[in-house]
């Protein structure tokens, strides 16, 4: 029978004060959730011919605002300390967090240009969604040159979901985040203004198929939640390291709950990375999305991702490393040599740089893998420049058409000669696939060079081999483009290249102005991300080594 006082004390506590939440901290998300919602309430309200100037300056002021934040309160995290959580610890405010929220509105901010590029009363987007592709509804709406401007709010909150996805402090919000994120991002896949059916389909493929990433995601949650007790990350790691919760009488017994729920969420998350073999909606979605959307996903989701998969794995996974690694040894290998097999086979400009995408995602799996503070510097530089190239590469793509007003020219042998009849677009590109290759002073070369090195550092130098090695084949096809452009005789239907506009003129020249400071002058950066006293840590301390907050 159970006394008193241990009822009492087993009975739930029941506060009726209200959680404190520091919005201070919380500004840089609550500025962009803020403008996400008045954007909404501009396209019920707002007078059509007013709607799209509202929008983009009310877009790009909400981004502009919330970097500065962000960089503000970077500066107030004392020196020496990690940083804070806030909202009942369910999301973490520190340096990692910051920083990568801080590259993805950058990134952002360089992928609305993109998207608000409106050449001729040309917008990328479809004049009207819900308007069956070719019907004489869709012709009236363009005839009338409509405007689809609601992708600026869904822009909005896609960026509110990936600022959320990495700084979550629990698995909850974590989830919360991955819908915030995703659900917009699978709208604006299918808004092409041209190719509408593929557009539509590379959307329901992508939906469809992040639902079930999803699920795998939630029922690895409910069965880390069975063996910890708890959705906190810190609270994990304790639970971890003291064997299981306190219901599980022999340790041995919760340990492949444990096991099952780490490969369960790594599926969600190695979905968002599209890492092999959970990276077979890339080259359907880049080449069917509207190419300022892809642009958005291969820079800012990717960040995204790898920030909530850095935080996961080293903060509330942080103690079974042992348990984990090997899995990601085979994922990341997978990942680079396949994808840059596969890479070769392609003829088409946006699938080739799917399959890229997908290799740079192995090539950053390896910094994981490292679990050292190191690695932690090395990945998130790697995702700061590679993201620069990679809207550089896409706002190149954006203006090599078929013909006047056409699709764009997705035909690899269609951009033979480019370089002769515009040298400065195609060494542009030139620059970029370059940097995706690895090549010395060019951001892609830095960023090798780092995760790499921290693998080594690590214990990992078979991996960093593999890596070399794909390196090495993803070359070749990024130097037979090249070659095509600017030695080979140009096609007999050559492709258009239409004048850019300011906003794309931007992005590019942004581009490659972040590939070749980057290459030439990492320091700053580097000397930043990288720790003090980094090297020769055990893994229990690359939490606090890192700047994660718990």
């Amino acid at each position: 029978m159970v006394s008193a006082p241990a009822a009492v004390l087993a009975a739930p506590v029941i506060t009726e004060e209200a959680p404190r939440i520091d919005y201070w901290l919380l500004s840089p998300m609550l500025v962009i959730f803020a403008a996400g919602v008045i954007g909404v309430l501009v396209e019920a309200f707002a007078p059509k011919e007013r709607r799209r100037a509202i929008q983009l300056g009310l877009t790009m002021a909400s981004v502009l605002g919330a970097f500065v934040l962000a960089v503000l309160l970077i500066g107030e995290i004392p020196a020496g300390e990690a940083g804070t959580t806030v909202a009942l610890g369910s999301v973490a405010i520190d340096r990692v967090s910051l920083f990568l929220q801080g590259t993805i509105l950058v990134l952002a901010f360089v992928s609305l240009l993109l998207i608000a590029e409106n050449r001729h009363s040309e917008a990328a987007f479809a004049a009207q969604a819900a308007a069956v592709p070719g019907s004489e509804e869709e012709r009236g709406h363009i005839l009338a040159g409509s405007r689809h401007t609601e992708v600026y709010p869904l822009v909005l909150f896609a960026v509110l979901g990936m600022m959320l996805f990495t700084s979550a402090n629990d698995f909850l919000t974590l989830f919360v985040a991955l819908e915030v994120m995703s659900l917009p991002l699978y709208l604006l896949c299918g808004l092409a203004r041209t190719r509408r059916l593929f557009s539509q389909e590379a959307a329901v493929k992508y939906f469809l198929l992040g639902a079930f990433s999803s699920a795998f995601f939630l029922f690895g949650i409910a069965l880390v939640y069975g063996y910890a007790g708890a959705v906190n990350f810190a609270d994990v790691h304790a639970a971890i390291e003291a064997g299981g919760a306190d219901v599980f009488a022999d340790p041995e017994s919760a340990q492949p709950l444990l096991l099952a729920g780490i490969a369960l969420i790594a599926v969600g998350l190695l979905f968002k990375v599209g890492a092999v073999p959970f990276h077979s909606w890339k080259p359907d979605v880049y080449q069917g999305a509207p190419t300022p959307v892809t642009a958005l996903m291969a820079s800012c989701t990717l960040v995204a991702a790898f920030g909530a998969l850095l935080r996961v794995f080293l903060v509330a996974f942080g103690a079974s490393v042992a348990d984990w690694r090997p899995m990601l040894w085979v994922v990341a290998i997978l990942t680079m040599v396949l994808a840059a097999v596969i890479a070769v086979t392609q003829r088409d400009i946006k699938r080739l740089l799917a399959y890229s995408s997908v290799v740079h995602a192995g090539f950053v799996l390896t910094a994981v893998v490292a679990a050292s503070p190191e690695g932690m510097a090395g990945a998130m530089f790697y995702l700061a420049a590679y993201g620069f190239t990679t809207i550089g590469a896409f706002a190149v793509v954006t203006l090599v058409r078929t013909h006047e007003n056409g699709p764009e020219a997705g035909e690899l042998t269609r951009w033979a000669g480019l370089g002769r009849t515009s040298p400065l677009l195609a060494g542009s590109l030139a620059l970029f696939l370059l940097a995706f290759a690895g090549i010395p002073l060019t951001s892609g070369f830095i960023g090798k060079f780092a995760v790499f090195q921290a693998a080594m550092a690590a214990g990992a130098t078979p991996l960093v081999v593999v890596g070399v090695l794909s390196s090495a084949v993803t070359a070749f096809f990024y130097v037979r483009i090249i070659v095509l452009m600017f030695f080979a005789e140009p096609a007999a239907e050559a492709p258009t290249v239409i004048r850019a506009g300011a906003f794309t003129g931007s992005a590019i020249a942004v581009g490659v102005a972040a590939t070749l400071v980057l290459g030439v002058f990492p320091a700053p950066l580097l000397d930043h991300l990288y720790p003090p006293d980094g090297a020769g840590m055990e893994v229990q301390a690359v939490v606090q080594a890192s700047g994660f907050a718990r």
